[in-house]
């Protein structure tokens, strides 16, 4: 062949006459709604447990009545993708509805300054769009925990933190859970009638007032609900007392002082008390009108103890989870294994491990082990 009309190659150029090949641009990766709102509840779990904050910032159309085309949010991704750094989380919060990032290592200055976040994110969807289409979405900025200043205010946050949970299916699991409390608790409550007779005399006798003594307690997934007990307690007794122990017990997660032995929400030399509540506390008999908010699915026979809510409103968000992912109980893994004598920090752990691990043949344990832990007295007051 003619070196004149042979065709040139890029490998017959000079190395410094070498053709440019443009790198192609890496399209933001786009994780599904499922898999996004997966990543979001353990990433504030993780933030939970360490004391830092999370910052989620979604994107929502203006029209939500119907799905939006994928071309619309276009800009929205490329807007986003321009304004977040490699370790953040892009997608779907809501599918075609709404687009979210997690931002999951900051730092509370930055949290601080994430504002910032959301008028760049504004400006590059400016840039990408005209004025007509940047109107259609609303950039909203959300921090987990809100501002202190804020909380204690008692102002409301502006663009409250989505309340995320997992999913809650009726599984076999729980249809089996709910059938033995149905059955162990009327069983019970039948079996029982003679104490309750006897215990609502006693109680009658020794003090005025009703037998029972209906407290409100948040139970799953901060649903509040009536809890029955025996009247333990003399009628209009403050609860300042029991309010600052537990305020220092939870804050401080650990024992009480010399005002109280060490327990999960329990003092002795309570003037409080009555003479037959003092025998009912000491042998959880005054815990046996329960069974009926078994009965009525409020409770189940084995699960975290339901709190008071002022104990809730001293918890840090990881302690919440004991009363968002499983349902309350009479006795639970922290009363066979510790009962009062267990630090607060430790209780919720175990309460969690409990939610995480449950099963058939857990609850059937505890619940076996319950009456040897009433009768040994293990913390009990």
């Amino acid at each position: 062949m003619d070196t004149e009309t042979a065709p040139i190659r890029h490998t017959d150029l000079p190395a410094n006459r070498a053709m440019p090949v443009r790198p192609k641009r890496r399209r933001p990766l786009i994780i599904s709604e499922e898999l996004f709102k997966g990543v979001l509840i353990k990433e504030r779990k993780r933030v939970d447990r360490l004391n830092r904050p999370l910052v989620l910032l979604i994107v929502t159309v203006r029209d939500r009545r119907r799905e939006q085309s994928p071309s619309t949010w276009v800009p929205v991704i490329e807007a986003l993708a321009a304004v977040t750094r490699d370790t953040d989380y892009l997608g779907w919060f809501e599918w075609r509805r709404a687009i979210g990032v997690i931002l999951p290592e900051v730092c509370t200055v930055d949290a601080a300054k994430a504002s910032e976040l959301e008028a760049r994110a504004r400006r590059e969807l400016a840039k990408r769009s005209d004025a007509l289409t940047a109107n259609r979405f609303v950039i909203r900025l959300h921090v987990h925990p809100p501002e202190p200043t804020r909380m204690e205010a008692g102002q409301a946050e502006p663009y409250p933190f989505p309340q995320l949970t997992t999913q809650t299916r009726f599984s076999p699991r729980d249809a089996i859970k709910r059938g033995v409390d149905v059955i162990g608790s009327s069983t019970l409550l039948l079996m029982l009638a003679p104490v309750f007779l006897v215990i609502a005399a006693a109680v009658k006798a020794r003090s005025r007032g009703p037998v029972f003594f209906g407290q409100v307690r948040v139970g799953q997934r901060m649903k509040s609900f009536r809890m029955l007990k025996f009247r333990t307690m003399h009628q209009n007794v403050d609860e300042k007392l029991h309010h600052d122990y537990v305020t220092k017990f939870i804050n401080a997660s650990v024992a009480a002082t010399d005002t109280a032995t060490p327990g999960v929400f329990k003092m002795t030399n309570d003037p409080r008390i009555t003479p037959i509540g003092h025998f009912l506390r000491k042998t959880s008999l005054d815990e046996l009108p329960q069974l009926w908010n078994v009965l009525r699915g409020d409770m189940s026979l084995v699960g975290p103890r339901p709190p008071l809510p002022y104990e809730v409103q001293q918890y840090k968000p990881w302690h919440c989870r004991r009363v968002v992912d499983a349902k309350p109980g009479i006795t639970g893994l922290w009363q066979v294994t510790g009962r009062s004598r267990t630090t607060f920090d430790e209780m919720v752990r175990l309460d969690l491990r409990y939610a995480r691990t449950r099963s058939l043949w857990t609850d059937i344990k505890i619940l076996l082990q319950t009456p040897a832990a009433v009768i040994a007295g293990k913390g009990a007051c």
